[in-house]
């Protein structure tokens, strides 16, 4: 494999920087993004995600200027794929990203892209608009590859070096180069898919598989919590059987399971394929912020409390534990379920420094102010300490705790 190649990242997220600072310690990079501070950010080695600690540089340039991009032999897209308001996938920012490089992409390059998408959108929507701006021809002067990023925020475990990754390309030769280059930075190895497409949709079903199966542990949750029985309780005993798969329930959110699903559903739907249980699941998942709302007010009036002008306090905001990402959290959509039935909200998150609508507080054991309600949304580490006397201590009467996560003693509410 050529030893000299010049890799351009683009998209300086928590997918892409990773990446960057990986790939620079054996070449020579070009980390790209559209966001300025972002970049001024980089270039004094401070992550405001809280992903990466520590920077080497040496290899590395960081630019929000596209031109510096112009030797690259390799480009790695790394941009966001969201969906919009009504669940359809939005393309503009991986379009945006192809444009640019489009400009700057000459014979023998390649083009990899990590952000997921459906089957097929590599190939049929970037290859077509690089065609266009470079005038050039796929796979006889410039290739592709598709390699989708499997980075979970916060989570040693799951980081960039310790998941094999999935590579392909757009030919047999470009297959194989793509997945030598990235087993130089992946020491749990490479799994090279037979083509683009079926890397694209091996992404895409890993998060629908998990959506899927959280569904079912929140419906029966929900069933259980009908009968006073506790779901953890049950989930323990099941999972004494071998083959017994272990999900827990929960708010999910993200910019992975919560997102992905709509992809394929999208396109299943052009195809004229329904997506009955894929559409479901997402339907459960998302009304279990309705369900936490009404199981609130429940308890609160259980504890002889009024719920209208109840002050709430939400004990985590990210999308998930330990990291500082806020993209699809549903913790957003529980705090408008609980203003929307006239409660008080704040909330307090140890990872975030943005205030939202002035509800973000500072550690409430350190205040005098006093909930009525107290719900444990996310399980930070930070949380993990709390006890039974701090809830007490910062509680208006008789406590009243939902925890959401499991992660306390079982004599309080759990999902």
């Amino acid at each position: 494999m050529k030893t000299e190649y010049k890799i351009g990242i683009i998209g300086l997220g928590y997918v892409g920087l990773p990446l960057a600072l990986a790939f620079s310690k054996f070449y020579n990079v070009i980390g790209f993004d559209i966001n300025k501070a972002r970049i001024i950010q980089l270039k004094e080695s401070n992550d405001i995600n809280l992903d990466v600690f520590s920077f080497d540089k040496s290899n590395i340039f960081f630019t929000f200027d596209s031109t510096n991009l112009h030797d690259r032999d390799i480009y790695i897209i790394t941009v966001p794929t969201p969906i919009n308001v009504k669940n359809i996938p939005d393309f503009s920012c991986l379009i945006s990203a192809t444009e640019i490089i489009s400009k700057y992409v000459k014979k023998d390059n390649i083009i990899i892209y990590e952000s997921t998408v459906y089957p097929g959108v590599t190939e049929d929507i970037c290859v077509p608009i690089i065609e266009k701006i470079s005038g050039l021809v796929f796979n006889q002067d410039f290739f592709c590859g598709y390699s989708p990023e499997r980075i979970s925020p916060g989570d040693d475990d799951f980081s960039l070096d310790k998941m094999v990754k999935i590579t392909s390309g757009s030919n047999k030769i470009i297959a194989n180069k793509i997945n030598d280059l990235y087993n130089t930075i992946i020491p749990a190895g490479t799994y090279q898919a037979p083509s683009i497409k079926i890397a694209e949709a091996a992404k895409v079903i890993e998060n629908i598989q998990r959506d899927v199966n959280i569904a079912l542990i929140n419906e029966l949750a929900i069933i259980f919590d009908k009968m006073n029985i506790e779901t953890n309780e049950v989930l323990k005993a099941a999972r004494t059987k071998s083959n017994f798969i272990d999900f827990r329930p929960g708010l999910v959110g993200g910019h992975c399971i919560s997102v992905d699903p709509y992809y394929l559903s999208y396109y299943a739907d052009k195809l004229g394929v329904n997506t009955d249980l894929i559409s479901l699941s997402r339907k459960i998942n998302d009304n279990m912020t309705d369900f936490i709302v009404s199981k609130t007010i429940y308890l609160i009036c259980k504890s002889n409390k009024v719920f209208e002008k109840s002050a709430v306090l939400i004990l985590g905001y990210t999308f998930k534990e330990n990291c500082a990402d806020i993209r699809n959290t549903k913790v957003k959509q529980l705090i408008l379920g609980l203003e929307k039935n006239d409660m008080i909200v704040d909330f307090y998150d140890p990872y975030m420094t943005d205030n939202i609508k002035g509800r973000l507080i500072n550690n409430p054991l350190d205040s005098k102010k006093k909930y009525n309600a107290i719900i444990v949304a996310v399980a930070h580490n930070e949380f993990k300490k709390y006890t039974r006397e701090d809830f007490t201590k910062i509680s208006k009467g008789k406590l009243v705790l939902l925890d959401i996560k499991g992660i306390y003693n079982k004599s309080y509410w759990q999902l």
